[in-house]
């Protein structure tokens, strides 16, 4: 069965990086778009950015824009979220999804879902 897997959180301090991956299992999302979405506790699940299938469209949500980029590797099948300049506020599960099509900020839309990965930014 087709999964979607995050890598790549942890602990950092404010300010600091992290890259998280999101790797497809027995599969591949040709012609999907791939968003990264983020829960943090007590708080409901909101959107951070998308990338189209070719990676030549990304859309960001405000509050990461200019912080945060998403890239991704198809031949790896496998998509990356860059995240900089991190605050306390960032800190949530980290999760990946998978859309047929053009990208949304609309969680509903996706399909696919990865397990998450805990970052925890520390101030």
């Amino acid at each position: 069965q087709a999964q979607l897997v995050e890598s790549g959180g942890g602990l950092v301090q404010a300010g600091g990086s992290l890259r998280l991956s999101c790797a497809a299992v027995g599969r591949t999302f040709n012609g999907y778009a791939m968003g990264w979405f983020r829960q943090a506790p007590g708080k409901e699940r909101e959107f951070v950015g998308y990338i189209n299938w070719s990676g030549g469209v990304t859309y960001y949500a405000d509050s990461v824009k200019g912080r945060f980029t998403i890239s991704r590797d198809n031949a790896k099948n496998t998509v990356y979220l860059q995240m900089n300049s991190l605050k306390p506020e960032d800190t949530a599960v980290y999760y990946c999804a998978a859309r047929l099509g053009f990208g949304s900020s609309n969680q509903n839309e996706y399909k696919n879902w990865g397990q998450g990965t805990q970052v925890t930014v520390s101030s």
